[in-house]
């Protein structure tokens, strides 16, 4: 049994900014993998690639994350071009993309929780929150459901079907931007309270100074983002959200917000996945 499986591709990314051109591993569940496990959690990633980058996922494996790599004729590669070094807007292509995962390719291991850690829609097709909301609560990104591939460019738009999956899911994580597309307001709150209305029970909505939870049952909390510097910021929504879900496995929710708004603080100071310790992260929080 582990305490969360995290379904998601992983991507061949290309980085530019004016500083220069980064190509690394990429993807939601190499950032959530490592945050979620450094926590504490035992996870299980399910990702696909094709068989000649499969020897190249060692930093998948190098988290103490179970691994499943499904075969897939080619890999995602996403280009992500920064306009300026504060990474603050960014216009995105998708290169190539692996086939999407289907119900019978889900380990059927017992589980606390399902992470569908998506990075474009399609990759996870919606239907699969239904199904395994039957086995256990179901987590997912809103950028998997409202990033779409337009002739490789990403695009941004509502999720149609919201009203009819967002009663399954247990936990709902949205940046600012995604919120306002899905709520039409640009007031945290408000959205929050609209997206708990369409049928999540607990959303995340994170935001370049702060990170809110707000549930069905009332409950309301909000942790400041303390970063020196932006230098790690690639990877911070999916960071931030697997760590909260590894730490209200064992702790309150106000308590797991708190931990993960400090440890992807620490995270978005350095390049790559977290790689500090439970007490780094509670020495950090404010």
């Amino acid at each position: 049994m582990h305490d969360i499986m995290m379904i998601g591709h992983v991507s061949k990314d290309i980085i530019e900014d004016p500083e220069g051109v980064q190509r690394v591993f990429g993807g939601p569940v190499i950032y959530s993998s490592a945050a979620a496990t450094r926590t504490g959690a035992s996870v299980h990633v399910v990702t696909k690639a094709s068989r000649e980058d499969q020897e190249k996922l060692a930093i998948l494996h190098e988290c103490g994350a179970t691994v499943t790599v499904l075969d897939s004729p080619e890999t995602t590669s996403i280009h992500n071009l920064y306009e300026t070094s504060d990474h603050e807007r960014r216009t995105v292509t998708l290169l190539s993309s692996a086939t999407p995962f289907t119900l019978e390719e889900v380990p059927q291991d017992t589980v606390k929780i399902y992470h569908l850690a998506g990075l474009f829609v399609g990759e996870i097709p919606e239907t699969l929150i239904k199904d395994l909301a039957q086995r256990a609560p179901v987590a997912i990104d809103a950028q998997g459901v409202v990033r779409f591939s337009r002739e490789g460019d990403m695009i941004f738009r509502d999720w149609e079907t919201k009203k009819e999956y967002l009663p399954h899911v247990q936990f709902l994580k949205t940046d600012a931007a995604e919120a306002e597309l899905l709520t039409g307001t640009s007031d945290r709150d408000v959205a929050a309270d609209k997206l708990l209305e369409m049928g999540a029970r607990e959303v995340m909505i994170t935001h370049n100074t702060e990170v809110l939870i707000a549930t069905r049952d009332g409950e309301r909390f909000r942790s400041p983002l303390t970063p020196r510097n932006l230098s790690g910021r690639t990877g911070r929504g999916d960071t931030c959200f697997a760590a909260y879900l590894a730490r209200q496995l064992t702790h309150p929710r106000k308590e797991a917000l708190a931990y993960a708004a400090a440890l992807v603080s620490i995270k978005m100071e350095a390049p790559g996945v977290f790689r500090g310790t439970v007490q780094d992260v509670l020495d950090r929080i404010v």
